[in-house]
């Protein structure tokens, strides 16, 4: 409006501004600005003293998302120095002018020409000026004046985390907190209610409720049970505009799944069964299977199985599979059809994961009968021992004794049993057994010497099914008898002092026997009677001790020939002997006398030879005094 000269002393300019309200409500608003006066938005007035020619502005508003066919007016800018004839001229500059925003240069009017979106940018700083058209001089200093984007609802709200999945515990509490929802608006939060949301439920009712300012889901029931029902879809809505008509929503889905609690014990399906198990189960293996169901998942639905009572409760056993919850049945004992054809155990399968908060729903076990039937298989024989010892003397003739296997057909037909040794093991064949009795014979001579034991394996078979084999160790002793001669223990090089002292004792002889020690020792050691003796030696018996018995001389050579017999032995013949009568011409002695000492020497003979006659013979040796040492030297 047009302030007039005589209401003001300096010229103003005022600003107009035009304004659309939401939703098409459209009014105009004008503030007459006089010198000494400034229009405030309670109405008060302030007196105040201004400079010449100063601008006086109100903030412009343009209503954002403007759709109409013609630009959108903003407002008006007028100079109290505007006679309105057309001498005065607006110029708009700033963010926007001249493209978005335009200016009627004679008149001020100013229009948006373009649809503006307030979330996009939210106002544009501008500077306007009134000059002198004909001069292009100033009539008024240039001033900053913002065109602010009036908002409108045109966004709805947004679920930017959705849709959700969430889990909360079965035989929740009613009003158990399941999830916070949150959506925003874009709207401006501080103009009217475009971006005050509310939340509502739109699908999941009973089930679950949303508070409609906080977004918190909430059970909305008592004890909602897993195992009746156990994914839910619940769908939220958000409204704007405080939730009145007209608003604009969005909506997500939370997916809800009740998660398990122990709250159900296991239950057999039946409370008795019955399993077929063959009297030839292997001990230690699986005979069968049982399970009792639980209706709960993963660890609320752990049991372990056990027997409680029973006639079979020493001869099975069972144990519970992890992975499939099973009860496995074990063999602990042998079955045996003639001697007990059933078994009863009562069995228990008990959870291992309490919740006690649901002790009221137990006793969270259960227990069914189980009836094992042994059901009859034809058996192989059965021997009457596990294994056999038995014993036969070297040297006896084939064909002799050892002793004798016993096997039977354990099942109620009683088939007759055949027998024979397994020679796979073995390269020659010592023993026969009779097909028929199970007597063990010799096949070959013995002797113990060379093997003093024998393991041999008998198998006994069925006449009417030979496929049913059994098998048995046997161990066959070796005994001795007295058939070997004593021999010396080693070859013998004695040293002996010259000189030595009669009735000192210049070295032992040992004997051995290959015999057992029954047939052994003790030995009997005496010189050869029938030969020629050296006097300068004598040997004591059950000592085995060579003594001096004159004074051994120098560069002689004496050969001293004994006997060795068996302690048991009385006769002595320079022929071949019976068992247990055996004498062993041993050997000859030579005497080698040496500087301080004398060299004895035993050479071999043959078993059984007898030597009659064996001379001295005197030798003469260049052995130096310091060749030997002598330990009986005094």
């Amino acid at each position: 409006m047009r302030i007039t000269s005589t209401s003001c002393i300096c010229p103003v300019l005022v600003c107009l501004c035009f304004v659309q309200r939401c939703y098409g409500a459209a009014h105009h608003s004008s503030i007459k600005v006089t010198r000494n006066q400034t229009k405030h938005i309670e109405g008060e007035t302030e007196v105040h003293h201004r400079p010449k020619r100063g601008w006086v502005w109100n903030q412009f508003f343009v209503l954002e998302e403007h759709m109409g066919p013609d630009p959108q007016y903003v407002g008006k800018l007028h100079s109290n120095s505007d006679k309105g004839d057309g001498s005065v001229k607006y110029i708009l500059t700033g963010e926007g002018a001249g493209t978005i925003f335009i200016i009627d240069d004679t008149t001020g009017d100013i229009h948006s020409t373009k649809s503006l979106d307030r979330e996009q940018k939210t106002h544009y700083v501008l500077h306007a000026q009134a000059i002198d058209r004909w001069t292009n001089k100033p009539l008024e200093p240039e001033s900053e004046f913002i065109i602010k984007v009036q908002d409108i609802n045109d966004n709805a709200p947004k679920f930017t985390d959705g849709p959700y999945i969430v889990t909360v515990p079965e035989m929740s509490d009613m009003g158990t907190s399941v999830l916070q929802v949150t959506a925003t608006d874009a709207d401006d939060p501080t103009y009217g209610n475009s971006a005050r949301v509310v939340y509502s439920i739109l699908q999941g009712q009973p089930y679950f409720s949303v508070d409609p300012k906080t977004g918190v889901i909430r059970t909305a029931l008592h004890n909602m049970d897993r195992e009746a029902r156990e994914h839910y879809s619940v769908v939220i809505q958000a409204k704007d505009m405080a939730g009145q008509v007209g608003g604009l929503s969005g909506s997500t889905t939370v997916n809800i799944t009740l998660s398990d609690v122990n709250d159900n014990p296991p239950r057999f399906p039946q409370k008795h069964y019955q399993l077929y198990v063959p009297e030839s189960a292997q001990v230690g293996s699986a005979v069968g299977k049982i399970k009792a169901n639980d209706a709960d998942t993963g660890t609320n639905a752990d049991m372990k199985y056990t027997i409680i009572n029973g006639d079979g409760i020493g001869v099975f056993s069972i144990s519970t599979d992890k992975e499939t919850r099973e009860g496995i049945l074990s063999l602990k004992k042998p079955l045996n059809y003639e001697k007990k054809r059933s078994y009863t155990l009562n069995i228990e399968g008990a959870n291992t994961h309490l919740d006690f908060r649901f002790s009221h729903l137990g006793p969270f076990k259960d227990v069914t009968m189980l009836k094992i039937i042994v059901g009859d298989v034809d058996e192989p024989p059965l021997f009457s021992m596990p294994s056999y010892v038995m014993d036969v003397h070297e040297n006896e003739k084939i064909g002799t004794v050892v002793g004798t296997v016993a096997a039977q057909d354990p099942d109620s037909a009683n088939s007759l049993v055949r027998y024979f040794i397994d020679h796979s093991a073995e390269d020659d064949r010592f023993f026969n057994i009779d097909a028929n009795t199970g007597t063990i014979k010799t096949a070959k001579v013995l002797d113990r010497e060379e093997t003093p034991w024998y393991n041999i394996t008998v198998v006994a078979s069925e006449k009417d099914n030979p496929s049913l084999l059994s098998h048995v160790a046997v161990g066959i002793q070796v005994l001795d008898v007295n058939d070997n001669p004593p021999e010396l223990a080693k070859e013998y090089d004695i040293v002996v002092c010259e000189n030595s002292k009669p009735g000192q004792v210049i070295h032992t002889i040992s004997a051995t026997d290959k015999d057992d020690f029954a047939n052994g020792p003790r030995f009997h050691f005496f010189l050869d009677e029938g030969l020629a003796l050296n006097p300068n030696f004598t040997l004591k018996d059950n000592e085995g001790c060579i003594w001096v018995f004159h004074v051994i001389k120098r560069a002689h050579k004496y050969v001293l020939p004994f006997l060795l017999i068996r302690c048991i032995v009385s006769i002595v013949s320079p022929k071949w002997l019976t068992m247990n009568q055996i004498v062993q011409v041993v050997g000859k002695v030579l005497i080698y006398p040496m500087s301080k000492s004398v060299c004895i020497k035993y050479t071999d003979f043959d078993l059984g030879v007898f030597i009659t006659n064996i001379p001295a013979i005197i030798l003469k040796f260049p052995f130096s005094s310091k060749s030997l040492v002598c330990p009986w030297h005094q």
